[in-house]
């Protein structure tokens, strides 16, 4: 069974990465959260970079906001594939600075980012990434995509 990743820099991206958890467990993949904050305990972030491969994992998804430095450092550190969830915090520049550090990786260590607090998004191709792999996994998916195309046609017809 695969498992996920799931890291915040502090307790007050929970909110916003609790969607990311929430729709991992919607398709039956095992989560373990954790905070680790890439400035205020870097020997936790080393540690978990160096060793997520290690401890079962399969994908990482790392939320961050201000800086941002935490889905970086994991991606330079990890041979998993890395998701960035930048987060729109109090310290945050309308959340510029954390989607930019995010995004804006040098060649050779990539983060795969999405939208600012689209942690859902990060669940999904978290979810994806297993799926290419898993064909139960793979199976919720389509399931998901279909649910999500009814849906737009019953808003069409509901008009």
């Amino acid at each position: 069974m695969s498992k996920v990743g799931v890291i915040m820099g502090s307790k007050s991206d929970l909110p916003v990465m609790q969607d990311a958890i929430d729709i991992l467990k919607g398709f039956d993949i095992e989560v373990e959260v954790d905070i680790v904050s890439a400035h205020r305990t870097p020997e936790k972030l080393f540690d978990y970079g160096k060793n997520a491969h290690t401890r079962g994992f399969s994908v990482v998804v790392a939320g961050a906001g201000g800086a941002a430095h935490l889905p970086g450092m994991i991606a330079s550190l990890s041979p998993l594939p890395v998701i960035g969830v930048p987060v729109k915090s109090s310290n945050s520049i309308d959340g510029w600075d954390s989607v930019l550090s995010i995004l804006q990786m040098p060649g050779g260590v990539p983060v795969a980012t999405v939208a600012l607090n689209g942690a859902k998004n990060a669940g999904i191709l978290a979810a994806q990434i297993i799926g290419a792999s898993d064909k139960c996994v793979l199976d919720k998916i389509v399931m998901y995509k279909e649910g999500l195309k009814v849906k737009v046609h019953e808003s069409a017809r509901d008009l």
